[in-house]
């Protein structure tokens, strides 16, 4: 669907596949392109990789909306690397091949369900983005929140218009699982997850207002719907990582589905991430499977057990600690106005670094 092979646009530089297989971690490499000119769908469809007949279809169809795809999948490495920046998989990107993250998100595995939340929620974003600025011809704002509200404001403005975000990524990202028939483990998977990132939008949609009257007083407050901060979204994906089900695949009559792979545990809601595999340690280099390993890492030697501790990140007491030189903003004054001045300050650290 958007996969992570299609997430192959490069931008400045980068590697960013946005789309897994299903939106694929392939499709990811959308965000390969130069971001030096808009995406041009048309030009775009034929060129990139790990999209499905049925993606293709949809570019070609609807090539406006694909420079907010190439948006996403910017979106998707950025805040992927910001949200596991302390973990020992750190979402680090390959320069080569299809998917950006490495073949461990075509492993059924915990990343790889945060991966795919991720990817299908920042297209919501992106697309949900190009209709309330209007970039995109087929969409605008979301005129359907009006009236009066149960708190008494009366509802206005321009509300963003999630509804046509979060069907173009059904529609984009889950058709390649889809294609595949969801009779099979990692389609449901895939999908289910997908699902679940789209959740973490509509669960936390948020309200502003804007008052109007006299003087400032607030006799009339008008109020309209915003998507939450896609940092938001990642941190709420994040906390499904971490709470993540393992599953394996199981008949029910005629049809098939994901139950716990531990009885004692409740199926999953739908805004739960779910996975098929068990993860890689992600603690020695392995180059075929993109993984670089944690050797020179940066690490916190002051909290054995926090997530970026040494020892986790390290994969025992393997660390070295040494004094570096840093250079910080110090001394800082509010000028009159408005900017704040600062010195430059040499400062000595204590810095631990996992051994080679």
């Amino acid at each position: 669907p958007f996969t992570v092979s299609s997430l192959s646009l490069w931008s400045t530089g980068l590697s960013l596949v946005l789309f897994l297989p299903p939106f694929t971690v392939s499709s990811l490499s959308l965000a390969r392109m130069p971001r030096s000119r808009p995406v041009s769908g048309a030009a775009l469809c034929g060129r990139l990789r790990g999209l499905s007949v049925g993606q293709v279809g949809v570019c070609r169809a609807r090539g406006e909306v694909m420079e907010s795809v190439r948006k996403a999948a910017e979106m998707v490495i950025e805040e992927c690397q910001h949200q596991f920046r302390n973990r020992r998989w750190n979402c680090s990107t390959t320069p080569r091949g299809v998917n950006v993250f490495g073949r461990v998100m075509s492993q059924g595995t915990r990343e790889a369900a945060f991966v795919h939340a991720l990817s299908s929620a920042a297209v919501a974003v992106a697309v949900t983005r190009g209709c309330s600025r209007g970039e995109l011809e087929r969409c605008g704002c979301d005129r359907k929140v009006r009236g009066v509200s149960p708190e008494g404001f009366q509802w206005s403005g321009c509300s963003d218009n999630l509804s046509y975000g979060v069907a173009f990524s059904q529609t984009f990202v889950d058709e390649t699982e889809r294609a595949k028939g969801m009779s099979a483990g990692r389609p449901l998977m895939n999908v289910h997850n997908n699902e679940a990132g789209r959740k973490a939008i509509l669960h936390n949609m948020q309200v502003e207002c804007k008052c109007h009257g006299v003087s400032g007083s607030c006799e009339l407050r008008t109020c309209w719907k915003v998507m939450p901060p896609f940092r938001r979204v990642g941190a709420v994906l994040k906390e499904r990582f971490d709470g993540a089900t393992e599953v394996r695949l199981s008949r029910i009559g005629s049809r098939t589905a994901l139950l716990p792979r531990d009885p004692q545990v409740k199926p999953p809601a739908a805004r739960d991430l779910v996975y098929l595999a068990v993860s890689p340690d992600f603690c020695r280099l392995d180059p075929d499977n993109g993984i670089p390993g944690t050797a020179g890492r940066r690490c916190n030697g002051t909290s054995r057990l926090a997530p970026d501790g040494c020892e986790l990140v390290c994969c025992g007491p393997g660390y070295r600690a040494g004094r570096a030189e840093v250079v910080q903003r110090c001394s800082c004054k509010f000028s009159w106005c408005c900017s704040v001045r600062c010195q430059q300050c040499k400062n000595t650290v204590m810095i631990h670094t996992c051994r080679e």
